[in-house]
């Protein structure tokens, strides 16, 4: 099947044409029908399958006709971070240049006002965060009772980032009869709640079990010692040692970390960048920007990197810390191997991480090779060379401490005492 066969419109056509897409991923080709037919749409589909095409495109054909009034946008797409809403947005400019349509992003860290702007404009496509979307809302500079299509997209992720009461009262203020497209890597009985309350007779899309993980990526796990600092340098000798690697994403747990091992990384002269929760907006987008286009080789980063962040030339992961949570394991490694390309994903296993070792082969089903570790047990087993850091001097004795007796075995002591006593009292 090719994009000609699946009803799209001829202005739609020529610019994937021109993307240079000939070919529809699974999710595209069973998806986008169902969405030219305004049917509500529950999509499950992993990372890295094309999700956010298979709704940007029917969506485009559908919004030709019609122009959008000031402050009531025609379509609503929700994205949990700003990162996937600036990319969603992206798409559409790039398979809406033959449109003349308006797009609107309502996310954290940009300017009210200029986003008031656009509203006043008209909006065909409203790309949002929930939080952002609702202050707006509340100021009394949108409306939602012209919305004709609504878009949940990572739904799940939603649902780890707490926005579920939020998009509720999203979907109760969309009043006007509306299409709904739910998309999501999971189905949760959360989700499946929300969809089963304001889905109206959907069509079930799975294109993969939930949590599995894509065959075009090569698990890898490797031992590593319970100390920061051998785990920094075993990173170090696994990206110096790959002998395929265009660039790489390397996850940690917490914020600190990330700056952390940024901070070592670059100092040890590798080209790299940082991305995490707290970093500036404008500082994020541009992070990302020069990955994509190849200025930095490596991106440490938080969670927040890990889903649907479309860098299609990603060729290796390496999971620093093993994730608490076995499905972010699948989003993280999701970030390699995508549009059929290979890649290569290595986590760093410590001794304190076998029950999320294990949560994750149950999760998913795969056998993970082990590379071969100076920390394995058996006969062939070395040890690192125990590397203590230097000791503090010692620290001086307070005066407020009760004075050393005086030296001597304890008899002299009481002879002397006893002397004293009788001196002073003749």
């Amino acid at each position: 099947m090719n994009f000609s066969e699946l009803g799209l419109s001829d202005k739609v056509l020529s610019a994937v044409e021109a993307a240079g897409y000939t070919e529809p991923t699974p999710i595209q080709s069973a998806a986008i029908p169902h969405v030219l037919q305004r049917r509500d749409i529950i999509g499950v589909a992993q990372t890295g399958t094309g999700k956010t095409a298979s709704f940007t495109l029917p969506m485009l054909t559908l919004i030709e006709k019609g122009r959008a009034r000031a402050r009531m946008p025609r379509t609503l797409i929700l994205e949990p971070t700003r990162e996937l809403a600036a990319q969603v947005e992206e798409n559409f400019v790039r398979y809406g240049v033959n449109h003349r349509i308006t797009v609107a992003l309502l996310i954290g860290g940009v300017s009210f006002d200029e986003q008031e702007k656009k509203l006043d404009r008209g909006a065909d496509v409203l790309i949002a965060t929930p939080g952002r979307l609702l202050d707006h809302f509340e100021r009394g500079k949108l409306l939602l009772n012209g919305v004709e299509i609504l878009v949940i997209d990572e739904a799940d992720r939603m649902l780890d980032m707490g926005f579920i009461p939020d998009i509720e009262r999203i979907c109760k203020l969309c009043t006007r009869p509306h299409q709904s497209l739910f998309f999501s890597a999971t189905m949760p009985p959360e989700i499946q709640r929300l969809a089963d309350t304001f889905l109206n007779d959907p069509i079930k899309i799975e294109t993969a079990r939930p949590a599995t993980t894509a065959k075009t990526v090569s698990q890898h796990m490797i031992r590593v010692g319970r100390e920061s600092f051998e785990k920094r340098d075993l990173l170090r000798n696994l990206i110096r040692d790959a002998q395929d690697l265009k660039n790489a994403i390397v996850f940690c747990n917490r914020k600190r970390d990330v700056a952390t091992l940024y901070r070592s990384l670059e100092k040890h002269g590798f080209n790299v960048g940082s991305l995490h929760g707290d970093m500036e907006q404008r500082a994020r987008m541009a992070t990302l920007d020069a990955f994509r286009k190849g200025t930095l080789t490596l991106l440490v980063a938080s969670d927040v990197a890990a889903r649907g962040l479309d860098i299609p030339e990603v060729s290796h992961v390496y999971n620093f810390d093993i994730p608490t949570h076995a499905e972010d394991y699948v989003h993280r490694i999701g970030r390699t191997g995508r549009a059929g390309r290979s890649g290569t994903a290595i986590t760093l296993v410590g001794p304190s991480d076998a029950k999320y070792l294990a949560a994750i082969e149950k999760l998913t089903g795969d056998a993970i090779h082990w590379m071969p570790s100076i920390h394995d047990g058996g006969e062939s087993r070395k040890r690192l060379p125990r590397v203590r850091p230097p000791r503090a001097p010692r620290a001086r004795r307070k005066a407020s401490r009760r004075p050393r007796r005086a030296a001597g075995p304890p008899k002299a002591r009481r002879h002397a005492a006893a002397a004293a006593r009788r001196r002073a009292n003749p």
